[in-house]
């Protein structure tokens, strides 16, 4: 039955978008599809109800169905902003986003799928627009500030989007009192002038607490804080060592040096590298990652929760893993001095940097040591004597990591890649999580030379399954737009910068320039900004 209604509703929509179509009723549409039967008739009016309810049709006063756009009619997302306009991010590609006035929203809250009629197009005006419908409420819950009073109470959203207070009856509080941090479940929307209402269904603390701030972060994005029991169960069954029987299925590196380069805090060490030097004079560059899959086979119970999770989360004081820590923190962790399954990419690089031969096959590694990028920075930028001396036998090898970096890192730039040198910004707290201070997040040396080395992996890989001509998943950037590309030209200029060449046939290395002539002055920051 789902089938049949999911191509109808693919057939509709293909016919609709021919040029020619004016919109029909629902028997016009009938007749052109040659519909005769009364269940296949069923499914056609069921498929666009459907397509009604989703906004991907519209129906006119006179009853005849026809596309949105075809309508003036825009199909997005609506983007709130604290001073009560909003913007509609439309899902037509290359189309603009749609300015909605403050009056002129309907009641639609931010994150919601909303129709729009489009009321202005001017040339050089944004496109504004009037909500029409609501398609679907974008958010079913809300983290904020109790407020009590006599008889009720009101929560002010954390997230300044939503502008309205919602309306919490004394029934429904859970016990909050005045400063509480608050989870709330919507149970009904703003309707006219009566605010949206909503029912406690968690108290985090009071908002001054320690933690309670974490707390609010993780139930705003609705972040999942435990993993089911079949997902634990599961993790609880996997070895804390390496299956003897699985290291003559792979080749063994156990004898050769090998590290694994990460930040002072990191637990999950999930890539290690390698630098040699070849008779010949090439370099021999090896990246080895944790052979995950291994552990989590397909479609098991942590690899759907993996597929809901999508990635790790990073908070300032925890963090939110996408497997159970038993695994990302143990067995799939590259931990020094223990053997450990991985998948490995040998690349041979010339000294001009070019990759001329590769290997990528399945191996076990037993990492020589677990070094910090503050003490590769000792040693290679430093130079620090104690540092240098703790290392000595792999101070050689980095003194190689360091020059091979330099030769991969100068034929991107050659090629015309950007670098957003971007300062990060590092929030230190103490053990009641109250934050002690904000500090620069280091890029040096050694953490330039591991994104070389993963780069120069995951495009040798790249190619690879590209000559093979298997599908494949690819990570690219789109060509920037032109329209956007040319208001960038027109914003630099105030700045007294000019790129060479049009907007529609910019080379990278222009764009590579600009950033290399505003680094170091006051307006570095803004300039890449506005680029990326």
């Amino acid at each position: 039955m789902e089938e049949n209604i999911k191509g109808h509703i693919d057939r509709l929509l293909n016919y609709m978008k021919d040029e020619a179509y004016k919109p029909l009723t629902v028997q016009e549409l009938e007749s052109a599809f040659g519909i005769e039967d009364s269940s296949t008739f069923k499914d056609f009016v069921k498929a666009l109800v459907v397509m009604e309810e989703k906004g991907l049709v519209v129906r006119t006063r006179s009853d005849r169905y026809g596309l949105p756009e075809k309508m003036n009619l825009v199909r997005g997302r609506l983007s709130a902003h604290p001073k009560g306009f909003a913007f509609v991010i439309t899902e037509e590609q290359g189309m603009d986003d749609v300015f909605i006035p403050p009056n002129e929203t309907n009641n639609a809250m931010n994150g919601d799928t909303v129709l729009v009629r489009v009321s202005s197009d001017s040339s050089g005006q944004r496109r504004e627009g009037t909500v029409v419908r609501i398609l679907e409420r974008g958010v079913s819950q809300i983290v904020g500030t109790y407020t009590e009073s006599k008889h009720f109470g009101f929560v002010i959203p954390d997230d300044k989007k939503f502008a309205s207070d919602i309306f919490i009856p004394k029934a429904a509080a859970m016990g909050a009192v005045e400063g509480h941090k608050v989870v709330v479940t919507l149970t009904s929307y703003p309707e006219g002038r009566k605010s949206a209402e909503g029912e406690v269904i968690a108290v985090l603390g009071h908002k001054n607490d320690p933690g309670v701030d974490i707390l609010s972060v993780i139930h705003k994005h609705g972040l999942p804080m435990e993993f089911p029991g079949e997902v634990l169960k599961q993790a609880n069954e996997a070895p804390d060592e390496i299956d003897e029987s699985e290291i003559s299925n792979r080749r063994d590196l156990r004898e050769e040096v090998i590290v694994t380069i990460d930040g002072a805090d990191a637990k999950d060490l999930d890539d290690a590298v390698q630098v040699t030097r070849l008779e010949n004079g090439n370099y021999k560059l090896g990246v080895h990652i944790a052979d995950v899959t291994y552990y989590v086979t397909e479609d098991s119970p942590i690899d759907r929760e993996a597929e809901d999770r999508a990635t790790s989360v990073y908070l300032v004081d925890r963090v939110i893993p996408m497997i159970p820590h038993r695994l990302s923190n143990g067995i799939c962790s590259l931990n020094p001095k223990v053997d450990r399954l991985t998948l490995s990419c040998n690349m041979e690089i010339s000294p001009d940097g070019q990759v001329v031969d590769h290997e990528i096959y399945q191996s076990v590694i037993k990492t020589t040591e677990r070094m910090t990028y503050f003490d590769v920075n000792r040693i290679l930028v430093d130079q620090d004597e104690e540092t240098r001396t703790r290392y000595e036998s792999l101070v050689p090898m980095f003194e190689m990591m360091e020059e091979l970096a330099a030769i991969l890192r100068k034929k991107r730039m050659d090629r015309g890649a950007i670098d957003f040198d971007f300062k990060e910004s590092k929030v230190l707290v103490d053990e009641e999580g109250h934050p002690t201070d904000v500090v620069l997040r280091e890029r040096s040396v050694a953490e330039k030379l591991i994104e070389e080395f993963m780069l120069a992996a995951n495009e040798t890989v790249a190619e690879h399954f590209h000559w093979l001509d298997v599908p494949f998943i690819y990570r690219i950037h789109e060509d920037p737009k032109e329209d956007k590309l040319r208001k960038f030209f027109d914003f630099i200029t105030n700045f007294g910068y000019l790129v060479r060449g049009s907007a529609n046939g910019v080379h990278p290395r222009a764009l590579q320039e600009i950033i290399e002539e505003v680094q170091g002055k006051p307006e570095e920051m803004v300039v890449s900004t506005v680029m990326l």
